[in-house]
């Protein structure tokens, strides 16, 4: 039985044990003779959700965005290919799990039913050495989801199993936040993973597919935020690992109904319009220098990516205190990625998936097939007879050339689907981004929380402290509404209610034999 769902889009999924929390009381909007107002910089997720708390609530929103369509990282824009078809291109592929409990309730906004997301049927991996794994038949609740992929898996065998090193394993068994940074922010994943003595073949099958959705090598990445996605994911939440996709280009199916949601409740937005400096007002506002316009806000809320977080900050002086302006500037983006999306004259084999996990191939992470679940992709496969095919790598090198990685990609491809040797490439496009944060070993002090030293300052995005169980795209969605609920509560206005999966392990048995750990 779920719960009811509310106005705000707060609503949890199947799962009974889902954490509730409950906005400080107020009042349902704001009231007074002037509207009181903010400045939303960023126009991703975290800036989105944190504009619509707000401006559901009575706040007038102006929202800033340097890019020129809204959405950050699940921006979307027009491109012309040279068989003239108009497509829309992305920075790829994203998969919204059913643990996504706070943007779901975003997306709800606009789709209450959920209707523009599209359930894929599984969530498989392949190994270069011929290994598959799959998510489809994995039960959902804890802990048979985890003893469920373990007897499924065709990386664990008998001699696998008692190789492995329960004791090292134990904090799998309760993970709580922030507790779990206490005891393995200064720990690889990959050491993490060496000390289990997990099998080989799993490590890189299931493990390292999480770790690298970071957008880090697993040798890089603190291994508190690959536990933590254990916990999301298999011992945390009955939501299972099987996710949606939306069923059209993320402008269609995700950005331009919640903008026309915006406006209507008063939001100004300003796409293309980069924020030059913060700087606080002696009247406890801030001026906000943007486009050669500065304006007056009683609020600010700052949901950018870290290089962009530490470039503001560097150019608003005034903004925090020392401590706080120090920890920003050493905020780092992870290693660069790449998405190449290619359409093809010939359609790729009928059995393959929408979405394919690898490992083992070189630089290739993942394969999509975007025909299979999304509506343009289709109409364009349709028509041309062709395949819409999109591979990602992600942890370059910093030193990587691209046209040499394009063609490296394009390889690992034919040796995953050996049947596109023999298609032609009617058109390509090719993405290089290096913005997405960084979580390093022993980082995660730097990292800012939603509140600042200036009450009337918050922080929001993916690289943000929460003090929850949330990661990736849920996380920024859970902080940008965070940080609209800090400024709502200064003014006695009831902000957002939450979701999240459990804090902490669901079965008291195994709570206590990790704590012996």
């Amino acid at each position: 039985m779920t719960a009811p769902r509310r106005a705000d889009g707060a609503r949890r999924g199947r799962d009974r044990r889902a954490r509730t929390l409950l906005p400080a009381p107020g009042a349902p909007r704001s009231t007074g003779d002037r509207p009181p107002t903010a400045a939303v910089v960023g126009g991703g997720i975290a800036g989105l959700a944190a504009a619509t708390a707000l401006a559901e609530r009575g706040v007038r929103v102006t929202l800033h965005e340097r890019e020129p369509t809204l959405g950050g990282r699940l921006a979307g824009w027009h491109t012309t290919l040279s068989d003239g078809s108009a497509v829309t291109m992305s920075r790829g592929f994203h998969a919204f799990f059913r643990q996504y409990y706070n943007l779901r309730g975003l997306l709800r906004r606009t789709d209450p039913g959920l209707d523009r997301l599209r359930a894929l049927p599984d969530y498989p991996l392949r190994h270069g050495s011929g290994l598959h794994d799959s998510f489809r038949h994995v039960p959902r609740t804890p802990p048979w989801s985890a003893l469920g992929f373990v007897a499924l898996s065709p990386t664990f065998g008998l001699r696998d199993l008692m190789r492995m090193n329960p004791v090292a394993a134990l904090p799998l068994l309760d993970v709580r936040v922030p507790g779990v940074y206490a005891r393995l922010d200064g720990v690889s994943a990959h050491d993490f993973l060496e000390s289990i003595r997990f099998p080989e073949a799993a490590h890189h099958l299931a493990f390292e597919v999480f770790s690298r959705s970071f957008f880090a090598d697993p040798r890089r990445l603190s291994a508190a935020e690959m536990v933590l996605m254990f916990h999301i994911y298999f011992l945390g939440s009955s939501e299972g690992l099987l996710f949606d996709v939306p069923d059209e280009p993320f402008p269609t199916a995700l950005w331009e109904p919640l903008a026309a949601y915006l406006t209507g409740h008063g939001a100004d937005l300003r796409t293309g319009s980069p924020v030059e400096t913060v700087e606080p007002t002696p009247d406890g506002g801030f001026l906000v220098a943007a486009a050669g316009e500065e304006r007056r806000h009683d609020t600010v809320v700052l949901a950018l990516d870290a290089t962009g977080l530490g470039a503001l900050v560097a150019r608003s002086p005034r903004l925090g205190d020392a401590a706080w302006r120090e920890r920003i500037s050493r905020l780092r983006a992870a290693p660069p990625f790449l998405v190449s999306r290619l359409w093809l004259d010939r359609p790729v084999a009928a059995d393959r998936p929408g979405f394919l996990g690898t490992s083992g191939y070189g630089s290739l992470d993942n394969v999509s097939v975007l025909e299979r679940w999304e509506g343009e992709a289709a109409r364009w496969a349709a028509r041309t007879g062709g395949s819409v095919v999109e591979l990602h790598a992600y942890a370059l090198s910093g030193t990587a050339v691209p046209d040499v990685e394009q063609k490296r990609l394009l390889e690992q491809l034919h040796r995953v689907y050996p049947e596109t040797r023999a298609a032609t490439v009617v058109d390509e496009r090719h993405e290089w981004r290096a913005d997405c944060p960084l979580f390093p070993v022993g980082g995660y002090a730097d990292r800012p929380t939603v509140r600042t030293p200036d009450p009337g300052l918050v922080v929001a995005g993916d690289l943000v402290r929460t003090g929850l169980p949330v990661a990736l795209m849920e996380r920024a969605a859970t902080s940008g509404f965070l940080a609209a609920n800090a400024l709502l509560e200064r003014r006695g206005v009831r902000g957002q209610t939450l979701w999240t999966v459990p804090d902490r392990g669901r079965n008291a048995a195994l709570r206590r034999l990790a704590r012996l750990g």
